[in-house]
């Protein structure tokens, strides 16, 4: 498609911070962002579970929301939702034209060109404000202050998930040095609902609060009863800012889904006080309950079991350990690997041996991917066995042939490898 090979050719601009282009970019496309009624989330792990199920409990409540998220895993297209349907081809094509027009203006008046990222988010911003979204949920790319998101002044609520490491060489080397980076998204007198439950992290967005005099709420402190929690999701009940919130059912598995779902429900509690909203006790319950989020911790198949799930840095591995460990104990497992090289790869190696000793190594589509059999030897170095694959399809065939020998066959490291193997996998099922 003419408008993603236009996008793409940003790339060569790299991924740099700031809001110098954005503003520059924005104000010459009428700035549409301002006139949008925004919750904006930032995290390290989980900012894309929260945004999904606001988005969903908003849908169920009958209004006419978009979602903005990266990155895609199988079409571009995904990163641009509006009530429940990707931007199709011919919208794409039509705002991308536009948007890079404004761009391109930019260039011949000697300004400096904007990133492939701020071309999309920019496309997303023009595109929702044509379509009247009576609400934008907007995930933060990659930290939060330099972000081309954080363009927005005042989002109706300020959203952070959980804060680890991760993109050190961007955000900040320490918890608190990331945490005031993704503290950089918290506006002055806008309303904050962190979910992070490292105090460290915590301490940074409260004070960033205090300081930008914008109300704190921490999520994190709310304790959810919880009737069920297995691979097939989770039942719990919480009160929320004195409202009990009973039989909230989600699909998504994991222990930690529970906690983005009361982080998500206390954005939507506190919107609710402020009479942002009017949406009902069952149209919450409704929209958890259809809010999934694919590629992430995703069951493809029972029987042996076929989980697929992008965790890529040790947050994310630890997590994707624990709900293995406590659903599978004992079950022999293989797992397909392909992370990519710039993550903390040895101490996601670490977490990921309790899980199992035997994995396939793949490389992911990406240039920043660590070579397969780079992998393998780390693999093999630390006690395991590997196979190595030449490609993700490789990797999917190797595994699925060795479907009678394991109980789970899992899929795990990178989004872009969970993006290109998915639907392979489905059609081998």
């Amino acid at each position: 498609m003419d408008a993603i090979k236009r996008i793409h050719g940003y790339l060569r601009f790299g991924m740099v911070l700031g809001l110098e282009r954005m503003e520059e970019l924005m104000a010459k496309l009428g700035n549409p962002q301002d006139d949008l009624d925004v919750i904006h989330v930032a995290g390290t792990n989980g900012k894309g579970s929260v945004c999904r199920y606001i988005y969903e409990v908003l849908r169920a409540g009958g209004y006419n929301v978009g979602i903005y998220s990266s990155p895609y895993l199988e079409v571009f297209n995904e990163r641009i939702e509006f009530d429940g349907k990707y931007i199709t081809d011919g919208e794409l094509e039509t705002i991308t034209d536009r948007v890079c027009s404004a761009a391109d203006k930019m260039v011949s008046e000697g300004k400096e060109s904007p990133t492939e990222f701020e071309i999309v988010t920019a496309i997303a911003f023009l595109y929702f404000k044509e379509k009247g979204a009576d609400y934008v949920v907007l995930e933060v790319g990659l930290g939060g202050r330099g972000d081309s998101t954080n363009i927005v002044k005042e989002p109706l609520c300020s959203v952070v998930t959980s804060i680890s490491l991760d993109h050190t060489d961007r955000l900040g080397e320490t918890i608190p040095e990331i945490a005031m980076e993704k503290a950089g998204i918290i506006k002055k007198g806008c309303p904050v609902v962190s979910g992070s439950r490292d105090d460290e992290a915590k301490a940074v967005l409260r004070k960033t609060a205090t300081d930008m005099g914008a109300p704190f709420f921490d999520a994190a402190r709310i304790v959810p009863k919880v009737v069920k929690s297995d691979m097939k999701g989770s039942v719990f009940s919480a009160e929320i800012l004195g409202r009990e919130h009973k039989g909230i059912n989600i699909s998504m598995a994991g222990d930690y889904q529970i906690d983005n779902a009361v982080t998500a429900l206390y954005a939507i509690e506190l919107l609710r006080k402020q009479n942002k909203t009017d949406i009902t006790s069952r149209e919450i319950r409704e929209g958890m309950e259809n809010a999934k989020n694919i590629g992430r911790m995703e069951v493809l198949n029972e029987n042996p079991w076929i989980i697929i799930d992008g965790a890529h840095n040790p947050d994310g591995a630890k997590s994707l350990k624990t709900t293995i460990e406590k659903n599978f104990k004992g079950k022999k497992i293989l797992m397909v690997l392909g992370i990519l090289a710039d993550k903390e790869v040895d101490e996601v190696l670490h977490t990921f041996k309790d899980i199992t000793l035997d994995y396939v190594s793949t490389c992911p589509q990406n240039p920043r991917a660590l070579a397969a059999a780079e992998l393998s030897g780390k693999i093999i170095s630390m006690g395991g066995n590997a196979v190595t694959a030449d490609s993700p399809s490789d990797a999917v065939k190797i595994a699925m042939g060795k479907r009678d020998d394991y109980d789970i066959i899992l899929f795990a490291g990178s989004l872009y490898l969970i993006g290109s193997v998915r639907q392979e996998i489905i059609g081998l099922i």
